[in-house]
Parts: C-alpha cells; sequence; structure tokens
C-alpha cells in the first residue's frame, strides 16, 4: 500500500489470477472505502485498461489525488502491457510464449525455446521477445 501525502488516500496493488490483471485501487484511509479500482489486464492485448468507479454513489475526489491515482495507473500500463507495444508480429510471440509458459520458464526448459526462437525471430528482436515473454535475456539471465 502506498499513502498519499494528505494520509487520507492510499493505492493498493493487487494480481487477480482469474482476470488476467493488476488492480490499482484508490481508497479512503478513514472507512477503507474503496473509490476507484484500474484493472491493467496484462496478458490479452486485446483487453484494454479500464476505470470503475464507486457504484455507491458520489465521492468528491481532490484532483491532485486523482492525478496520482491517473499516474499510478499509467505506470502499471507502462510496466505490464509494454510487450504490447512491440510489433505486431512479436506480441503474438510473447503472448503465445507467455500463455505457454505462464511467464516463466526453468533453466533446462530455455535451451530448446531458445532455438526454436532464434529460428523465428529477428535477433535483432530477440532479447525484446525474451525480456517481455521470461524477464531474461538471450543468455539466460534474469533481468
Amino acid at each position: 500500500m502506498t499513502t498519499h501525502a494528505s494520509g487520507r488516500y492510499a493505492l493498493t496493488f493487487l494480481y487477480s489470477v482469474p482476470d488476467d490483471a493488476w488492480y490499482v485501487e484508490l481508497d479512503e484511509v478513514s472507512g477503507r472505502r474503496q473509490l476507484v479500482v484500474g484493472v491493467v489486464p496484462d496478458e490479452d492485448p486485446a483487453r484494454e485498461p479500464t476505470v470503475r468507479f464507486d457504484p455507491r454513489g458520489e465521492r468528491e475526489i481532490p484532483y491532485d489525488v486523482m492525478r496520482w491515482f491517473m499516474d499510478a495507473m499509467a505506470e502499471e500500463i507502462r510496466t505490464s502491457r509494454a510487450w504490447m507495444a512491440l510489433r505486431p508480429d512479436l506480441v503474438e510471440v510473447v503472448h503465445g510464449l507467455r500463455q505457454e509458459h505462464m511467464g516463466v520458464i526453468a533453466d533446462e526448459e530455455l535451451p530448446p525455446v531458445l532455438a526454436e526462437l532464434r529460428a523465428t525471430v529477428p535477433g535483432a528482436d530477440l532479447a525484446d521477445v525474451m525480456l517481455h515473454a521470461f524477464g531474461r535475456g538471450p543468455d539466460g539471465r534474469i533481468l
């Protein structure tokens, strides 16, 4: 949890496995009332990030607090979805690898996957594919 400078608001970051998405929640600290939820899908390029507001009624949120929340959302989108900004052919490769390996690859599984990637992905793009699919470099080191 990250608290706003005013001390009245906080951000909570959660991952929902069933949704394949990061949740960024803006909460009012007193009463722990959830005001806004940002949803950042990180597995499906077709799903866009969304924002939901508390359906129980109107709440005034100071501009600087909303800006703080939106900056946190922008950073989450940048880090969780950066791979989706690659060329479409690379997005397809990364998406397939993330689905097949769930973003994690054991050292012993790496050589055959890397050999297949070297045969299908241009050398200049191999580092990006490895980083976004597994958080590793082409040499297998964890980044």
